[in-house]
């Protein structure tokens, strides 16, 4: 059990003025990036009465987020910051990395624990025999004021219960919310997914506490439930069926009160087609599916479930991006109508269908011209509305919207940074060397001249392969740091790419380090030919998949870099298509993909100095990938290194402030002395 202290924060402005175009500026320190968001992850509740969010710890030379607790029962004075009622700081080895206001005053919080132990057979991610040092991220559930936070573990009694899972539960289980029940006053649903027991959703009551189990799916299937009542109404179910792995989906048909199978939204997994239930069409018998089966860009179609047939067009369509969402209203009044849409392009665009809405919209975008303004939370009157102003040069910065003419500031996450020290980010276009349009997003150093090479550039390839980059502030710092030093980043979007279109997306199988690289060898090239850089002045660096790629740009001939640089890269290529080809829908679905130049197979043509950082906690993509390749180059490229961080993990929510200072500090001497920028 957690317990609260009170808090006072003083406010700062984070519109500051600063340095014009072509004028230099200052630098910005490590620590801008690598200490804690001043406030982050802010949330509001359903009846607009209270905030939540994760803050600096208040307490003197601590780094760690903290829970924190704004009140809005009252009247809200709009002339200064909001400043937080309640806060918990972090306890022991327990992290808050994020928040979600629930409803009747309860809010959900997410936390990560450093974790060293035996694991069994309670996860994917890590050894199943011997010790293994990794995080667990357990779920609390605080009551008003914050007077208590306690985690959401997994009810003691249950037919069938055993301590084996309560067990796995605790190391690898995932607690989220199913169904947030918003018509309904005290009652939410939850799911519980754990390695060796499925899926169990449960009807959680917010005044007691006590849970009623509802239903489980197991391993194949996938159930989405309704926003209104709780209750399923589509089953995605992985089925063997035709001599091939299908996915087929089961919708409730009204006029039979009961889930059907629907042929038409039927598709094997090695086609790999989107097709996603994204809502319901209320009063009908219709649904709105998310599908590029019939078009590259993923749109929007409405499907009949009694005639089991599509509309013939789309009803939601973008000619150059994917259709990422469908946002439907809350109200009683009219419940499920859809009141806007959003879509993929360079950063996350939303538009709104509703008038109302559509109207506020443009008045704040009005209100903070040439920034990204995006309305996250709102009650049904529409009288308090939470929405965070953001750039690629502009951490974000939270407001709450008052009785529809009134701002109230609640912070930035950085509002020790000055916008005008960051580059501006765009999204551009290239030929790859066999004509394929290749979408990236570049940023430019401030005040960069047209037409004078930049000090350097850094080619940043995202992880995944199956993800994408978007152009909004980079809080990693990976971007704003480098682009304040005068580099110019370019991130290639290259083939292989999720949610630029089914056809770039495809055209990465089995292109590891083959034309995947090319694409992004090919995006140094565009770099050149346009004379933002010299040849003899760029570098590459990536993490996870991306870190794969500067592995590979490191054994290639030819190479267009000066040096790479690789966090927690995937090195053998061959183990990670063994271990991913022991799951046999992983092995139809993604491992035949995972095939190209091994670069564990190619260490002795390695031409060009590598920095291979990796965190020892990582589970996701395991340390001995960059050791074992450091150990095999290190002789033959003398320059390079292999830098350990402790207690590290994968993902960013799994790393400490000093990991992310220590990243920028080796990874700016390594490019300023071995790379010779």
């Amino acid at each position: 059990m957690l317990k609260r202290v009170s808090f006072a924060v003083a406010a700062a402005s984070f519109f500051a003025g600063g340095a014009t175009a072509n004028e230099q500026v200052e630098p910005i320190s490590i620590e801008a990036f690598s200490q804690s968001p001043a406030v982050t992850s802010v949330s509001m509740s359903l009846e607009g009465d209270m905030l939540v969010g994760v803050i600096r710890d208040p307490r003197d030379g601590e780094e760690m987020g903290a829970a924190a607790y704004w009140d809005l029962s009252g009247e809200i004075d709009t002339s200064s910051p909001l400043v937080p009622d309640y806060v918990t700081p972090s306890s022991g080895r327990t992290i808050f990395t994020g928040a979600a206001a629930l409803k009747n005053r309860m809010s959900l919080w997410f936390t990560v624990q450093p974790y060293i132990g035996d694991i069994g057979l309670c996860g994917t991610e890590g050894r199943s025999t011997g010790s293994t040092k990794k995080y667990i991220t357990p779920i609390y559930l605080g009551n008003e004021n914050l007077t208590d936070i306690d985690e959401v573990a997994p009810a003691r009694t249950r037919i069938g219960g055993n301590n084996m899972w309560e067990r796995c539960f605790e190391i690898e289980g995932v607690t989220e919310i199913a169904s947030f029940l918003p018509l309904d006053p005290v009652n939410i649903v939850i799911e519980r997914q754990t390695s060796d027991e499925g899926t169990r959703f449960y009807k959680y009551n917010l005044d007691t506490g006590r849970e009623t189990f509802m239903f489980s799916e197991n391993g194949t299937e996938n159930f989405e439930l309704s926003n209104r009542t709780g209750e399923r109404v589509s089953n995605t179910e992985l089925v063997f069926r035709g001599g091939a792995w299908t996915q087929q989906i089961s919708l409730y048909d009204p006029t039979k009160g009961e889930l059907t199978l629907e042929p038409q939204l039927t598709t094997t997994i090695e086609d790999r087609y989107t097709m996603e239930l994204v809502g319901s069409d209320v009063g009908t018998n219709r649904y709105y599916i998310a599908t590029d089966r019939f078009t590259d860009k993923v749109s929007v179609f409405l499907y009949d479930v009694t005639l089991n047939q599509f509309s013939d067009d789309p009803v939601l369509a973008h000619p150059e991006f994917n259709i990422s969402g469908m946002i439907f209203s809350q109200r009683e009044e009219d419940f499920g109508t859809p009141i806007g849409f959003r879509y993929s392009a360079g950063v996350t665009e939303t538009y709104w269908i509703d008038p109302e809405m559509a109207s506020i919209q443009q008045g704040l975008e009005q209100a903070y011209p040439g920034k990204h303004v995006s309305m996250n939370d709102w009650t049904a009157d529409r009288n308090r509305i939470l929405f965070t102003v953001s750039s690629s040069s502009m951490p974000p910065a939270y407001f709450l919207l008052v009785d529809k003419q009134r701002v109230a500031t609640i912070g930035s996450s950085r509002p020790w940074i000055d916008p005008a020290t960051l580059g501006e980010t765009e999204l551009v276009y290239y030929e790859a060397r066999d004509g394929l349009r290749i979408p990236a997003l570049l940023t430019l150093p401030p005040g960069y001249e047209e037409g004078t090479p930049a000090r350097g550039a850094i080619i940043h390839p995202h992880g995944g392969p199956w993800a994408r980059d978007y152009g909004g502030f980079d809080s990693s710092g990976w971007v704003g740091y480098f682009a304040n030093r005068g580099y110019i980043i370019l991130q290639p979007q290259y083939r292989g790419s999720n949610g630029w279109g089914r056809e770039l997306w495809l055209a990465g199988d089995g292109e590891w380090g083959q034309k995947m690289q090319d694409d992004k060898d090919d995006g140094a090239a565009w770099l050149v030919e346009n004379g933002y850089v010299a040849a003899d002045k760029i570098a590459i660096h990536g993490y996870s998949y991306g870190g794969f790629a500067a592995i590979a740009a490191s054994v290639r001939p030819n190479s267009p870099y000066q040096c790479a640089i690789a966090g927690a890269g995937v090195a053998n290529l061959t183990i990670l298509g063994n271990s991913w080809g022991e799951n046999r829908i992983q092995r139809i679905y993604q491992g035949r993909t995972v095939t190209g130049m091994d670069p564990m197979q190619h260490t002795d043509e390695v031409n060009i100095p590598i920095m291979l950082y990796h965190g020892d906690y990582d589970v996701r993509v395991p340390i001995f990938h960059s050791r074992d390749f450091y150990n095999a180059v290190k002789n033959r490229e003398p320059q390079s290194e292999f830098i350990v961080l402790e207690q590290m993990g994968h993902q960013g929510n799994k790393w400490l402030p000093e990991h992310k200072a220590s990243v920028l500090d080796n990874m700016e001497r390594f490019l300023t002395t071995t790379c010779g920028m």
